[in-house]
């Protein structure tokens, strides 16, 4: 198994990353609850899942850098290029959200820890004890 995961080809159902503003979280917020919706730090891979997918299901309007995302919209914005970028972002408490575009992990430890990484990432109750 462990060899399968660190040479075999990384090939995704979709190349979009999904983060979801639900309901109720500008309503929350003015409440004066401190909420973290979204990660302060979102890591892309090229070549995989590099397209960032922001869906607003919030009542209120958000603005992620230049675009407002409406209530019931999503926004998908695609990378092309191993980067780090800042945006402001409405959703975020802090105002801002940093996107890291990193390169496709090689064939062997790099591909290994990658798959590692995002399965603790999607199901860390998986792994704790």
């Amino acid at each position: 198994m462990c060899a399968w995961a660190a040479l075999a080809p990384i090939a995704l159902p979709s190349r979009d990353e999904l983060f979801e503003i639900p309901n109720g979280t500008w309503a929350r917020r003015m409440a004066g609850d401190k909420v973290e919706i979204l990660p302060s730090e979102i890591h892309l891979t090229q070549g995989a899942n590099d397209v960032l997918l922001l869906r607003n299901q919030d009542s209120v309007p958000q603005i992620f850098g230049p675009v407002l995302i409406m209530p019931g919209q999503s926004f998908r914005l695609p990378f092309e290029t191993v980067s780090v970028n800042d945006f402001a972002c409405t959703a975020h408490a802090s105002g801002q959200m940093r996107v890291v575009v990193d390169a496709m992990p090689a064939v062997g430890w790099q591909r290994l820890k990658w798959r590692a990484l995002r399965a603790w990432a999607r199901a860390p109750h998986l792994f704790s004890t």
